[in-house]
């Protein structure tokens, strides 16, 4: 067996599910309420099931790992209109490749960029994180090194406590912008001064932007890593690599579909990688996605649902603990009352046993660094159940917090 496997930490619903283990939810409670996984449940736009209907013949055929000409076309034209990228910039046959989803993608190229053969390689990541950057740098036989996220850097990375020793060894760094799970912003400055970073100690940035269609101001959507490194004179876009997704955007998690795009010699050794994996989209999933990436009216009515729910819920909740809205994504970074002294797993397991209400805590989120866990004493609250559930929740939650 990889000896690297044992290397893997419990994922964060497998740790929620042992903390909940041979609990009774309060009986007055019957309807569960799952704020804990952040699967969207606003419906699929009708016109992309249908036309995954329309090509299930396609069934007949193998896909082809690049995608058909139509589908990186689409993802080109979508690219270049949303982040005002030079329209000349992103070749559909160099520059793009779509990928089953996000997590598959974000896993699997870190196993293309990290050289093993180098001393000690890094790859540096958020903290908290989406588990899937720890497990890729260590099956890729690097060493993870957590940027811990607190309130005193606005819950973005701190890029300050990096030493240059350790930018030195690093070859890949994640980003994830808009957060999960706090919904912060890596801005254009910050973004500019981590591109410069690549290039002075040679090392890959992967942005995970799967959640950059989801925010509330409709005239300042996020920034993007391709964007800024256009707006800086990067228009190959070397070293940087960007992860987009319809799970989110388009409420379509299980057509898993996706892509990257970003520097040409990335992807050109990134579908070698998948060539051999065998990891291409299927025909119906391709054509349904040209579809999605080609409209925008779903996408701003999914906004607005999300817009809706964070003002209902902040509503209820801002009357009994400190709560803010984010600046993007669906979910709520909720700072645990100082009755149960900041215990996120224990707010989390009690919430579950009188309310019926599935949260995750922070600290499952984060691992130790630099001498503290930047997760504990907060819980994720993801707001994808329907806006009454998500009222009823934020009600339950509220009567739990004043009787502490």
């Amino acid at each position: 067996m990889n000896p690297d496997l044992s290397r893997l930490q419990p994922y964060p619903f497998e740790k929620l599910a042992q903390l909940k283990a041979g609990i009774t939810p309060d009986k007055g409670y019957h309807h569960a309420i799952n704020l804990a996984i952040g699967e969207p449940k606003h419906s699929p736009p009708g016109f992309v099931t249908e036309e995954v209907l329309t090509h299930l013949h396609g069934l007949a055929n193998y896909p082809i790992t690049k995608g058909v000409p139509a589908l990186r076309e689409a993802i080109a034209d979508w690219l270049i209109k949303r982040f005002s990228l030079p329209g000349n910039s992103i070749d559909v046959e160099r520059h793009v490749l779509p990928v089953n989803g996000t997590r598959e993608a974000l896993f699997a190229f870190a196993q293309t960029v990290v050289d093993r053969t180098q001393p000690a390689p890094l790859v540096m990541c958020p903290n908290p994180f989406y588990q899937i950057y720890e497990g890729a740098a260590y099956l890729a036989g690097a060493e993870p090194w957590f940027i811990n996220t607190t309130t005193e850097s606005d819950w973005l990375p701190d890029f300050n406590s990096v030493p240059d020793e350790a930018w030195q060894r690093c070859q890949l760094l994640y980003l994830c912008s808009p957060s999960n799970p706090t919904g912060a912003v890596i801005g254009k400055e910050t973004l500019t001064r981590l591109i410069k970073l690549a290039e002075k100690f040679d090392f890959v940035i992967a942005s995970d932007e799967c959640y950059s269609e989801i925010y509330f101001d409709e005239t300042n959507p996020p920034v993007g890593l391709l964007e800024t490194a256009a707006e800086i004179g990067n228009t190959d876009y070397r070293r940087c690599m960007v992860f987009h997704s319809l799970s989110k955007r388009s409420n379509l998690p299980g057509m898993r579909s996706g892509f990257v795009a970003g520097d040409a010699e990335l992807i050109k050794q990134f579908l070698l990688y998948r060539t051999y994996h065998g990891s291409a989209m299927a025909p119906y999933a391709q054509h349904a996605s040209i579809k999605a990436w080609r409209d925008e009216q779903h996408v701003v009515k999914n906004r607005a649902y999300y817009r809706e729910k964070f003002a209902a819920v902040i509503g209820i909740l801002a009357d009994v603990t400190e709560v803010s809205h984010p600046a993007a994504s669906f979910y709520l970074w909720l700072k645990t009352p100082p009755a149960l002294n900041n215990n996120d797993a224990e707010f989390a397991l009690q919430l579950y046993q009188q309310k019926h209400i599935n949260l995750l805590p922070g600290s499952y989120l984060s691992r130790e660094a630099n001498g503290i866990n930047p997760g504990r004493g907060y819980v994720r609250i993801a707001l994808v159940a329907p806006l009454d559930e998500c009222i009823e929740a934020a009600e339950r939650i509220k009567d739990f917090i004043i009787n502490l």
